[in-house]
């Protein structure tokens, strides 16, 4: 048997970055070879039903010991975000003994303990960590490699009594697109688990409604020697947009259930200019409000500087999963269970993002969101341990009995 290390290492050899807006879907070629190993994987570990569908997913089954009990659903995402490079990889697997690490000698790139207090609690353990250049891909190969060890695992003990179990790697879980394909009858569960969080422990059932807004501002250029009181510059009027926006509704001044705007580009030209903003929040009515306070502020611009110079479309993207789970409270109680079976503390945190997980528990498959053990997801200072890994395969097939 492999280990969920090797896996990690294999998966995560081959850069899966999504793309935005991409004509094609999956986005990226690159998942296809990803899709194609796991198929043949699954299939030399001796999984049933697998297959690989016109849209890059991979599903399998490992066959129920008995039939009475409900099928499982477990599910992770083949692609990695697209904010940092994402290959070629250079990990490496250090002892940590404390301090700052190292990461790239040459370019003088550190993983500082200062910034980062999680390090403290891993001193003495194996960690993966990156060479500073690109992410490390634990979100969420990690996640993949965790459930395929799990699933060889309980395909080789007949002593583990449980249902029947479905397997899904999506695509494109990065760029919003992760479920746009997604079969829900087709899988076969009645409820699944997305393993696609952080530290080890995280239980998450609540995330973000979230939304993206793409707004164009129609400038007037002229010469800026003979432009006064003719001259709208739409680079000046983005600056003004951005500031009627609380200033601490950002990313980096909030925390926990705080909602925020996101400016992730901004391109344009004295002419025009584009922006996009991601809009999150928790609670359904403050999200909505987000919305509508966006949508006064382009209409206020237009009010001042012309109907058209502002044009501002808002689009729902995902909504908080807490709808659904609170209905389904059980796959909380028993996901605790198995943390705590395997000696780890659940920790319900609430998702600062969005998962295939709430999109799917929207589309009648409940879906909560296990940790995978990796920290600092979507960064050049991603790292995930070893033993964070190794017991989430545990987590797993201690789950999959609860059941």
């Amino acid at each position: 048997m492999k280990t969920v290390l090797e896996r990690f290492f294999n998966y995560i050899s081959i850069d899966t970055t999504s793309k935005e807006n991409s004509d094609i879907y999956p986005s990226s070629d690159s998942q296809w070879i990803l899709a194609r190993l796991l198929k043949k994987e699954l299939e030399e570990i001796g999984l049933s039903e697998v297959a690989l569908d016109e849209f890059g997913y991979v599903t399998a089954s490992i066959p129920a010991t008995d039939e009475s009990l409900p099928p499982l659903g477990l599910i992770a995402h083949m692609d990695t975000s697209n904010a940092v490079p994402g290959g070629p990889i250079h990990p490496s697997l250090i002892t940590y003994e404390g301090g700052d690490i190292l990461l790239n000698r040459k370019l003088n790139i550190c993983l500082k303990k200062e910034e980062f207090k999680d390090l403290e609690q891993y001193v003495g353990q194996t960690l993966v960590v990156t060479d500073g250049t690109t992410l490390l891909g634990a979100d969420d190969k990690a996640g993949i490699a965790e459930i395929i060890t799990a699933a060889e695992r309980i395909l080789s003990d007949s002593s583990i009594r449980h249902g029947k179990i479905r397997l899904c790697f999506t695509p494109d879980e990065e760029v919003s697109a992760g479920t746009k394909h997604f079969d829900v009858e087709k899988f076969g569960a009645d409820v699944a688990y997305t393993v696609d969080g952080g530290p080890l422990g995280e239980l998450e059932y609540e995330n973000f409604n979230g939304a993206t807004a793409s707004i164009t501002i129609h400038g007037k250029s002229f010469h800026p020697g003979a432009s006064k009181g003719r001259m709208v510059n739409a680079l000046i009027l983005a600056w003004e947009l951005q500031g009627m926006l609380p200033f601490q509704e950002q990313p980096a001044y909030t925390e926990g259930y705080e909602g925020f705007y996101h400016l992730s580009s901004m391109a344009g030209t004295v002419s025009e200019c584009t922006m996009k903003y991601l809009i999150r929040q928790h609670d359904r009515e403050e999200f909505e409000r987000k919305k509508a306070r966006l949508t006064a502020i382009a209409a206020y611009l237009n009010e001042k500087y012309g109907e058209g110079t502002v044009e501002c479309m808002i689009e729902d993207k995902y909504y908080n999963m807490k709808e659904i789970i609170e209905h389904h409270m059980y796959l909380i109680d028993k996901a605790e269970q198995a943390f705590l079976s395997c000696g780890i503390t659940p920790l319900q945190v609430p998702v600062r993002g969005g998962t295939d997980g709430a999109r799917l528990s929207f589309k009648g498959l409940p879906c909560p969101n296990l940790s995978t053990g990796g920290h600092n997801f979507h960064g050049v200072f991603e790292y995930i341990p070893v033993a964070s890994m190794e017991r989430m395969v545990d987590v797993l097939v201690n789950l999959v009995q609860q059941f």
